[in-house]
């Protein structure tokens, strides 16, 4: 079966920065949505009308990847607003009640980068942004979706994180 939208395909893959610094591996095989939102557009695209066993070496700019990093994306916060035990690479979904930077978006991932005695950094930049990718893919598998991936646009074991997607990664990116 060749991958065309929509289906799912399995994917191995090998993420590096341009340096060749692996940040993340993934030898067993994930399914991801072909046609929505699970895999990024310049992976969509060396992807499209493939076929099992295939593989591609894409270098991906942070525009085609995660965005430019944004320092407008990064807030302070009150060190009261969180938990006793919150640390760096702790991440939240909005900003705590109480917030005091309300031009910051209400519906991001925020990722905790310092804690400091009174303050808490925030930060709603994806932990990929501004860095140029280099991804080595092997397509393990391709087959139909199924109606409920075709309505949800995504795969459910992919839809909570993908490094491959624009969401956020949690703790070991897959």
């Amino acid at each position: 079966m060749l991958i065309n939208a929509p289906c799912v395909v399995s994917l191995t893959w090998r993420l590096a920065d341009t340096q060749g610094q692996a940040i993340d591996e993934l030898n067993e095989p994930v399914e991801f949505f072909f046609g929505g939102d699970d895999l990024l557009p310049k992976v969509e695209e060396a992807l499209a009308g493939q076929a099992e066993g295939y593989e591609v070496h894409l270098h991906l700019e942070p525009e085609h990847a995660f965005g430019d990093y944004d320092a407008d994306l990064v807030c302070f916060e009150d060190r009261a607003l969180f938990p006793d035990e919150v640390e760096p690479g702790m991440q939240f979904e909005g900003l705590p009640e109480g917030a005091t930077t309300p031009e910051m978006p209400q519906d991001a991932i925020y990722t905790v980068t310092e804690v400091y005695p009174s303050q808490v950094v925030l930060d709603a930049n994806h932990p990929l942004a501004g860095i140029a990718l280099r991804l080595h893919l092997t397509v393990r598998g391709v087959r139909a979706a199924t109606e409920e991936e075709i309505e949800a646009g995504s795969v459910n074991e992919s839809s909570a994180f993908s490094v491959l997607a624009s969401a956020p990664p949690a703790p070991g990116l897959h």
